[in-house]
Formats: C-alpha cells, structure tokens, sequence
C-alpha cells in the first residue's frame, strides 16, 4: 500500500488468518499513528466481525486537523466497520475427495445422501460393483462415510484421494 499510495500520511493495517475469531495469526500496525489507536481498533473490529482469512489496510492522508486518540481510534475502527458492512461475503468450504465402492443395490442409496451432506459425485464406474468418485465437505467426511455404512449394512467400500481427510 506504501507503493501504491506513497503521498498517504499513514497506511495502518490489521488481519486475521484462520477461522473467524481465531487469534492463532493476527497482526496490526498503527503506521506510526499513536501506540493503539490505529492497529488495535482496527484489530479488534475484525476479530469480532464473525469473517475469518481477513485483512484491512486504511490509508489515511493528514489535513491538518488532529483527531486526537480517541478521534484516530473512531476513525480507523469505523472505517473498518463501514468496509465489512458493505464488502461481499462467501463461505469458504474445504472439501475431500473419496471413492466409494457399493453393490449395485446400494446404487440409490448412495445418490439420496449426497444432497443430505452437501456432497457431489464428480465420477461413477459401473463394472462388478459400482465406484463413485464423490466430493464431500471436509467437515462431513465422518459423518458421510457412517451414513453410507448404515446405507450398505457395512458393505461400502472406502478410498480418500491423496491429501484428503482421512
């Protein structure tokens, strides 16, 4: 932002990496403002903002009138509340790949629970038995494969794909 607004006074910043509220990684910079009146509001804005993976840059041009820290505080943390109130949000799901193998009797069974655990099947083989190559919600992945044992009497047959859960 530095390069990108080099007349700017400051350009104060803040973040959260991981899941909202996490405060695993989170760093602020006040960008020579006063200690605490830029990085922390802001900081504190976005921890509590329910969003995770999030970072805000408020670039700020001096004109001459001194906000004072109380001032500065209500300006950098307004300015964050004012961005997360208009921003576009989506939902980040991680998803794992498995293969299930099942009878062909379990063929529908199959099929009526990928809508239940938001879950796709991105391929099927049909030979001896049927193969579904499926793309479940990490978050699922437990609960999926239970589901599909209960389905099949036991009988379904599992593979996770190379760095899916397991």
């Amino acid at each position: 932002m530095n390069e990108e607004f080099p007349d700017a006074t400051h350009n104060c910043w803040a973040y959260v990496i991981g899941a909202p509220g996490s405060t695993d990684r989170i760093g602020m910079s006040d960008a020579g403002e006063p200690h605490g009146t830029a990085g922390r509001p802001m900081l504190t804005i976005l921890q509590h903002s329910g969003v995770g993976d999030i970072a805000a840059v408020v670039t700020r041009y001096y004109g001459g009138t001194n906000l004072g820290t109380g001032g500065l505080v209500k300006a950098y943390g307004g300015s964050v509340q004012l961005a997360l109130a208009t921003m576009p949000r989506i939902e980040r799901i991680e998803y794992a790949t498995m293969s299930v193998v099942v009878g062909y009797e379990s063929i529908s069974a199959v099929r009526q629970l990928l809508a239940r655990f938001e879950s796709t099947s991105d391929g099927e083989v049909y030979a001896e038995r049927a193969t579904f190559r499926l793309r479940v919600p990490t978050a699922h992945v437990n609960a999926m494969r239970t589901a599909l044992m209960n389905a099949t009497g036991g009988r379904a047959e599992f593979e996770m794909d190379e760095g899916g859960a397991r």
